[in-house]
């Protein structure tokens, strides 16, 4: 099968730092590749997923992320390319809409945000052209008036990720400075449970730096550390030596990357139970969730107790790439032999 990629304009494939979206595309690419498949990828000109590339598209600058006609320029380049492949995965938000794509190529178009509010819209004019793919059950509940063509979660390499040890003893934060991911949220319980706290993650621009100093820096100290942007080298470091994987997001995340790395290295999650949260956590086995800052307090106290090697376990049975690439092949060949409908 000849399979065209379109990852976002904004970040690299594999993203050197930040960037869930790129990961989940550089995972799949490679993924299609040793399954067999030719892979045509469009992604910014610095990517160096090892697969068929189009033409370097140039690379947004920092200050672009963004802006919409970034990409869809982007957009423009990436469909001119995509007129020899049997089918396009578009993992952007304007792709989908795009009136000048090839038009006996179908699409499959995979939203990786919410389905409300502005993406309701976009989302439910896009499924009456392209195959929409949720990334998890919780999301795909929300999606009113939007057929959706497959649930698939997102995967990790568990193979290539070491299985850690978590004697480093202390609690770990991933993710944005943001209010929905819950950094402050994440201070305070790892305060209360007594134990000492890594946070690391994207701090860019003005809403999450104005966080960060109002909410996340008073909190700082002895035992509570902000490292920054890692890369995955890093990160996984990070996760192996932790006790726990602390993730009190605030919004309906759509899917929890981060946590499933963690169970990769036989790091157990605690989270508050928001959006695809109860679909990777299995409660008491791979981890503990509560929406009860008190009760997020002791399950942080006893999450060092469970099984790592169960961890690893649901990471390998739930959340392998291989999983996640069989299930996409499956989609894309339900979708080239007419066994999957669009929206009407």
């Amino acid at each position: 099968m000849r399979i065209g990629l379109i990852s976002s304009p904004w970040v690299p494939v594999p993203p050197p730092a930040y960037g869930g979206t790129e990961a989940i595309v550089d995972r799949l690419a490679r993924g299609l590749i040793a399954a067999g498949h030719d892979v045509l990828l469009a992604a910014p000109g610095d990517s160096t997923c090892p697969v068929r590339q189009v033409t370097p598209i140039p690379v947004a600058a920092d200050y672009q992320t963004g802006e919409g006609e970034v990409e869809l320029s982007y957009v423009v380049r990436a469909y001119a390319a995509m007129g020899s492949v049997d089918l396009v995965h578009d993992h952007t938000l304007a792709g989908p809409l795009y009136a000048r794509r090839p038009p006996e190529i179908p699409i499959v178009a995979t939203n990786h945000g919410p389905f409300h509010g502005a993406f309701a819209d976009i989302y439910r004019a896009a499924a009456h052209s392209a195959y929409i793919v949720a990334i998890s059950a919780h999301q795909a509940s929300t999606a009113s008036g939007i057929e959706i063509a497959r649930v698939i979660h997102h995967g990790v390499d568990v193979e290539h990720v070491p299985l850690g040890t978590g004697r480093g003893g202390y609690a770990v934060f991933l993710g944005r400075m943001s209010p929905d991911k819950g950094p402050k949220e994440a201070l305070v319980a790892a305060r209360e449970a007594g134990l000492r706290l890594v946070l690391a993650g994207r701090c860019r621009g003005r809403l999450e730096e104005n966080y960060f100093a109002e909410h996340v820096a008073p909190l700082l100290g002895r035992k509570a550390e902000f490292v920054g942007e890692i890369d995955a080298t890093r990160r996984y470091e990070l996760l192996g030596a932790a006790a726990v994987l602390l993730n009190p997001i605030q919004w309906d995340e759509p899917f929890g990357l981060t946590m499933i790395e963690s169970l990769a290295c036989g790091t157990p999650v605690v989270a508050t139970p928001y959006g695809s949260v109860p679909e990777i956590v299995e409660q008491g086995i791979t981890g503990y969730m509560s929406a009860d800052p008190a009760q997020l307090v002791t399950a942080l106290r006893k999450a060092g107790l469970l099984d790592r090697s169960a961890c690893r376990e649901a990471a390998e049975d739930r959340f392998s790439t291989d999983l996640m690439v069989a299930e996409h092949l499956r989609l894309y060949d339900d979708v080239l032999s007419g066994r999957c409908r669009l929206s009407t």
